[in-house]
């Protein structure tokens, strides 16, 4: 049976910016079960300066926007990056992420790598993919998979 979280996996791991981060936190606690760990205000205490949250067995740290270095999403014109959870029960998982807020942008299916998988984007602009690990395929068996998708994908 193929691990839930693949060795060499965490929940996750980055440090994001967000408009908002008290209430970041907050949606953050309801969409994912996050535990926060610390929370640093600006000097005037109006503002989260920097806050570790724990989702999973890993750390997210965040932070409010400081023009023009630091801008979230939402003032940046979108994403590049796609926050990955590796978590048992994916569809638990998802289904509480859009209960809390978040926009579906991939529902959840089982895909041609192994994962039971979806794509959510939080009301920050941040996208965060949901997977539970399913089966175990080797490279090659990936590749093969991946044709015989592509090939169903372009009749469609």
């Amino acid at each position: 049976m193929a691990k839930p979280i693949p060795d060499g996996f965490h929940s996750l791991t980055p440090h994001i910016v967000v408009t908002d981060g008290a209430a970041a936190i907050e949606f953050y606690k309801k969409a994912f079960g996050a535990q926060e760990l610390f929370r640093l205000m600006t000097p005037d205490g109006k503002a989260v300066m920097h806050a570790q949250l724990r989702i999973g067995d890993s750390v997210l740290m965040l932070g409010g926007e400081m023009p023009p270095r630091a801008l979230s999403p939402k003032n940046r014109g979108g994403t590049s990056v796609y926050l990955h959870l590796y978590l048992t029960d994916a569809d638990a998982a998802f289904d509480r992420a859009v209960k809390a807020g978040c926009t579906v942008k991939m529902p959840m299916s089982d895909t041609f790598w192994g994962d039971r998988y979806g794509v959510v984007e939080d009301p920050f602009g941040h996208q965060w993919s949901i997977a539970t690990h399913k089966r175990d395929f080797t490279q090659e068996q990936i590749a093969a998979n991946a044709k015989e998708f592509m090939a169903t994908m372009s009749k469609c």
